[in-house]
């Protein structure tokens, strides 16, 4: 099977058995502040794990966007240096809110594994969790038993908590889980070794394929678990390494999920693949890292020197310096990759599509400026090695090092190449402290302690009767303790609110709650997920009691219009530039707004003038709004 056959195949399986097949969610994550991106399948349905949004469908199926590049999950040292980790990565999953468990779960993952798709059960080794006294989690002996209906007791190996106990980040939704590994070895190989002891020893043709989590709890603040409201399965299986399985490969990068990619790079460079391992190396990193980039900049973020924008930029810089240094590419190369991959892959994913011609311009943007960038970073490393070496020395210092990474946005790995070409070193010691003293610096004045929800009265979800009230009476149903920067706040969620929180670029209200005995002011509000969040650096002292909520009423006012303005703004540039104008964020405040979008090309004062002219004619033209389905936010 070709990959895109692979992928229709998964997921017409689970169609047949009852599961909704839906859309992969956003790769960057936008409404979740403790994650940058989506790093598995499960993200987009946290909230209905949490039971803090309702369920639609008990039965769904999925294939996910990922990107493992910050954090927990964190593969991008490996990339390209083995043979299956990844950036961007598609993540095939099966998922049950409160409906089946564990027996259909595994009967289901070897029906579909051995008799839809052909894989030798001879090959297929199983893990599943050995508990934890610590947790107070038993050994998995229900999952075992249903293994051992289609395995042999050799082939089911009992995995630490490590391995076998799937958690998304410090707290959350999280249980055990049960996952199937691959022995892709040759038979020869196979008879000298037995293929269970190298079950999760990252053995790279020994591979786990499919996790299955059984998830079943809650791990909160201070470390201890709770029963989720309903157990639920959560499963994610790695395309890129199904696909080497059932087309025979021993790397991923071997199916025809990279290799159009590759060819282009080959192509591009006049270099052919597998003759040498540094090149190799080179073209592996740029076909993983273009997929990464392509999809971000289609999901909304484009490379900047801040948070996600920062990291997307790092690894476009990243595959860049690999063309620089070993395929000899000295002008910009990785956007005419954008036309395979968007070829490969538009049907499934319709956004490359939509964004191709946006992807391909940002991408050869920042390729040009790196470029540049490396020129002088060059130059400013010839300038330090000419002083070292004048000086008698033939180390290149560690301060020196960094200010070339930190300030001028130069490789270290490059300092390093560049370094020992001139028959020196760089003090890579002294570099690691002062990297890591920047990140404590960066860590702690960005530190938040964030306590446990307690719960006063239970809800399914906080309504927002903002649009038609900026006053109510409200009950707060949770609330919990957060310390930032030495500085106590408590957020609180109401049963109903009328405060509108930061989301679209709009900031969040500010007012108050008020009872017979006292007034908290509202600072702030946020939301977190599905969730509308309050926060007070005061604590009602009568929790349970009824409360009357009351939003400034002239802020809010102030910031509806100039969220207004935004949407008037974005046409009118639609208009005068063209239709792949998109947003790429804002900011609406009462004092003003502020508009992110994509272009080619600097704007001219030409264009600028009639934008403003379409804009102001829109409003003077005092429009009545006109509501057909939900509601539009004036």
């Amino acid at each position: 099977m070709n990959s895109n056959k692979i992928r229709e195949v998964f997921l017409e399986f689970f169609k047949s058995k009852q599961h909704e097949i839906v859309s992969s969610a956003p790769m960057v994550v936008k409404n979740d502040p403790t994650l940058m991106f989506t790093n598995a399948g499960m993200n987009q349905f946290k909230d209905m794990f949490l039971g803090n949004t309702p369920i639609i469908n008990k039965r769904v199926a999925d294939s996910q966007k990922c990107l493992r590049v910050s954090g927990k999950h964190n593969d991008l040292d490996e990339v390209g240096h083995d043979t299956y980790h990844h950036t961007m990565f598609e993540m095939l999953g099966n998922w049950s809110f409160g409906d089946y468990f564990k027996k259909e779960a595994i009967e289901w993952a070897w029906e579909l594994i051995v008799d839809v798709y052909g894989m030798d059960k001879s090959r297929i080794y199983v893990s599943v969790f050995e508990g934890s006294d610590s947790d107070g989690v038993p050994f998995d002996q229900e999952a075992y038993d249903l293994w051992k209906s289609f395995l042999p007791e050799s082939h089911i190996i009992k995995g630490n908590k490590k391995d076998n106990f799937w958690e998304m980040g410090e707290t959350g939704p999280c249980g055990s889980c049960s996952e199937l590994h691959f022995d892709l070895r040759d038979d020869s190989e196979r008879a000298v070794i037995d293929g269970a002891s190298l079950v999760n020893m990252d053995n790279p043709q020994v591979i786990e394929v499919w996790n299955l989590v059984f998830m079943q709890f809650n791990r909160k603040a201070n470390g201890s678990l709770e029963p989720l409201p309903s157990k639920h399965v959560d499963t994610g299986m790695g395309f890129e390494r199904l696909c080497m399985a059932l087309q025979g490969k021993k790397s991923n990068y071997d199916t025809d999920v990279f290799q159009p990619i590759i060819c282009r790079i080959a192509e591009l460079s006049s270099v052919k693949y597998g003759e040498d391992i540094k090149r190799d190396i080179a073209m592996r990193v740029i076909a993983d890292h273009i997929r990464a980039i392509a999809f971000s900049i289609a999901d909304g973020q484009i490379p900047s020197n801040v948070k996600a924008g920062y990291v997307i930029r790092r690894i476009l810089r990243r595959a860049v310096r690999y063309g620089y240094t070993y395929l000899n590419f000295k002008t910009p190369f990785m956007y005419k990759l954008v036309d395979t991959l968007a070829a490969q892959l538009g049907a499934q994913f319709p956004e490359l599509i939509a964004s191709q011609q946006l992807i391909t311009k940002v991408i050869e943007e920042e390729e040009n400026s790196f470029l540049r960038t490396l020129a002088t970073g060059i130059n400013l490393l010839e300038g330090v090695m000419s002083k070292t070496k004048d000086a008698g020395g033939k180390v290149i210092s560690g301060e020196d090092a960094f200010v070339l990474y930190d300030t001028y946005g130069f490789p270290i790995d490059l300092t390093e190449l560049i370094a020992r070409e001139n028959d020196m070193s760089v003090d890579i010691e002294q570099f690691e402290k002062e990297l890591a003293e920047q990140k404590n610096r960066s860590r702690n004045a960005a530190a938040v302690e964030t306590g446990d929800w307690i719960e006063v009265v239970a809800i399914s979800s906080s309504e927002y009767v903002g649009y038609d009230l900026l006053e109510t009476d409200i009950r707060i149903a949770r609330y919990r303790e957060v310390a930032s920067k030495g500085k106590k706040l408590y957020q609180l969620v109401f049963d109903k609110t009328p405060f509108y929180g930061n989301s679209g670029g709009q900031v969040g209200d500010k007012g108050y709650i008020s009872s017979a005995n006292e007034k908290i002011e509202i600072t702030d509000t946020q939301k977190e997920n599905n969730l509308t969040v309050h926060i007070t650096s005061t604590l009602p002292t009568n929790l349970g009691g009824s409360f009357r909520a009351v939003v400034n009423s002239v802020e809010h006012t102030a910031s509806s219009n100039n969220h207004t303005a935004t949407h008037l703004l974005h046409e009118a540039l639609r208009e005068v530039l063209g239709n792949h104008v998109e947003q790429k964020g804002s900011l609406v405040q009462p004092s003003g707004l502020r508009f992110d979008f994509s272009h080619f090309n600097k704007v001219t004062h030409e264009e600028l003038q009639e934008v403003e002219r379409i804009v102001n004619s829109k409003i003077r033209a005092n429009s009545v709004l006109i509501e057909k389905i939900g509601r539009a936010h004036v």
